[in-house]
């Protein structure tokens, strides 16, 4: 069962991360899964209309963190403890899609997997997997 929503999750990101605005937008969220699309523009693209490794990595990252919150509710102190990358193919833009499935989530850390695609193809440009570390539970 999520504990928030995407309406909540997007207007957490625009509140937490003001110099993000309009990077991306969840569009999917359920148990353990989350997706994101983005809208590139020219300070995302390599030369060849191909979206850059670092961008591709930062929605690798987001897309891993609102999967915790599928299971946590939005959860701020939770951060990034490895991103682990592979790059398949060029991601061709503009519009790019990256969908998270959490792999494993305990006390501490949580797992996910992550696949990017670039618009219109069904395969991954890149594939990833990222742990968050998680907060510890406030105490009484």
């Amino acid at each position: 069962m999520a504990f928030t929503d995407i309406d909540a999750t997007n207007a957490m990101f625009r509140d937490f991360f003001k110099e993000n605005d309009g990077f991306f937008d969840v569009t999917e969220m359920r148990d353990g899964f989350a997706a994101l699309t983005m809208e590139t523009g020219a300070r995302h693209m390599r030369p060849g209309n191909m979206v850059n490794g670092p961008t591709q990595m930062h929605l690798a990252d987001s897309v891993a963190y609102v999967c915790v919150f599928t299971k946590l509710g939005i959860t701020p102190m939770a951060v990034t403890s490895s991103l682990n990358i592979h790059f398949l193919r060029p991601c061709i833009g503009p519009a790019v899609k990256a969908e998270g499935a959490l792999v494993r989530i305990g006390k501490v850390l949580a797992v996910i997997d992550v696949k990017i695609f670039g618009e219109g193809h069904d395969d991954p440009a890149a594939v990833a997997t990222v742990t968050y570390a998680l907060p510890k539970p406030a105490q009484p």
